[in-house]
């Protein structure tokens, strides 16, 4: 019986062993996944970013090139319609400006009287706070016989 029960357990002991090492071996290769993915991650980044940047980048049409500010040096016809486009975009964002301007000056305006209410609020609450357990006879429940 006794060499029966010491064989079952050197039997889960190998078991034990062979699971370990497995575990084991499983950790080393996650260990060098990732020392793979630090070392690629950066570049396959970079690459992606310049992709994007470059996709996003504005065409220039034949013979306009961007500026030392960036912008491209325009002429002739095409000079005048580009203009126009941004003297038109230059005007939507000074009236958006203008009406976020208006809206704070009201909201900035209201905030007295919404401060008078939130006080008057709270001194209410107070005094509700300072009846201590008794309760306003609308809030009770009446008894159903």
């Amino acid at each position: 019986m006794e060499l029966l029960n010491k064989t079952r357990q050197d039997a889960r002991s190998s078991e034990e062993e062979e699971e370990l090492e497995k575990l084991e071996s499983d950790v080393m290769e996650m260990a060098h996944k990732i020392l793979d993915y630090r070392a690629a991650l950066p570049d396959q980044l970079r690459t992606t970013l310049v992709s994007v940047l470059t996709i996003q980048r504005p065409i220039f049409p034949h013979g306009l090139e961007p500026g030392p500010s960036g912008r491209p040096i325009l002429e002739g016809p095409v000079k005048s319609s580009v203009e126009a486009v941004q003297a038109e975009e230059d005007q939507e964002t000074a009236e958006k400006i203008r009406l976020l301007k208006d809206k704070i000056s009201s909201n900035v305006s209201a905030t007295p009287v919404v401060l008078k209410r939130m006080k008057d609020c709270i001194s209410k609450i107070d005094k509700l706070d300072s009846y201590k357990g008794i309760t306003h006879p609308a809030f009770k429940r009446k008894k159903i016989s």
